[in-house]
């Protein structure tokens, strides 16, 4: 039998760049790989990076980054098409405005503050998740969903392609937490902050994305009400992604 792809390719300008391939699913099928990366931003690529990803066949990338953090790193390669879908960034704001009522910044502040920035997902952005349904639905693999790090928009988006896909929460949950072996974190970003609170920003925990899936069921009720009203993922469409990103 031969190996399986790496799931995790080491490049130097994107520590976060992995393949959501290869997962099982509840009915014996499997996700297929080199269809799907996710990856944290690709505007700092090496060249031995871009010809990684041009081996790879990657002709579209789904960018999750706010106007501004787009803005700040364009993805350098030319001959992939760049689908803007901005959710814009809320924790680093919303603990510097904490900080400024003279509270000292607590690594339970920006927990929580993590868990507030998944609810939104859900409550304010769904219509940026929707568009990547949609988008996937048409012929654009392989393909890289990504924000600045991989970890929190990419990250709940992908775990909602492996829920639609019919993968089982607890592999959901294992490719989520990889963002903490493989994601290094930016050492001058948000240098304002206190380091056991950057820490909490740099990485996951199970309880983020929760948080999310949380509010889908206050929301809407239930996951699958959210799959159907929420992301226009109906039976037929639901079955257009698994013949096209499922090994028989």
């Amino acid at each position: 039998m031969s190996a399986s792809p790496a799931r995790h390719l080491n490049l130097s300008g994107a520590s976060n760049f992995r393949d959501l391939g290869g997962y099982p699913t509840r009915d014996g099928r499997m996700v297929r790989w080199r269809q799907i990366f996710r990856s944290n931003h690709l505007g700092h690529l090496t060249d031995d990076d871009v010809a990684v990803v041009r081996g790879l066949g990657v002709k579209s990338a789904f960018d999750f980054r706010g106007l501004e953090e787009r803005a700040a790193a364009l993805c350098g390669m030319t001959d992939v098409t760049v689908h803007s879908l901005p959710v814009e960034p809320t924790v680093v704001a919303a603990l510097r405005a904490i900080a400024a009522t003279g509270t000292r910044l607590s690594t339970a502040d920006a927990t929580e503050v993590m868990r507030d920035s998944y609810r939104s997902y859900v409550q304010q952005n769904t219509p940026r998740f929707r568009m990547l349904f949609a988008h996937l639905l048409e012929d654009s693999a392989p393909l890289v969903i990504h924000c600045t790090a991989g970890k929190d928009r990419t990250g709940f988006a992908c775990a909602l392609i492996l829920h639609t896909l019919g993968v089982p929460d607890e592999v959901i949950s294992e490719d989520y937490l990889l963002t903490n072996r493989f994601y290094r974190r930016d050492p001058a970003s948000s240098t304002d902050l206190p380091d056991d609170v950057k820490q909490v920003l740099g990485s996951v925990q199970a309880s983020f994305l929760a948080a999310a899936f949380e509010a889908i069921d206050a929301d809407y009720g239930n996951l699958e009400i959210y799959l159907r009203d929420g992301l226009g993922l109906g039976s037929p469409e639901r079955a257009r992604l698994e013949a096209r990103y499922l090994e028989a």
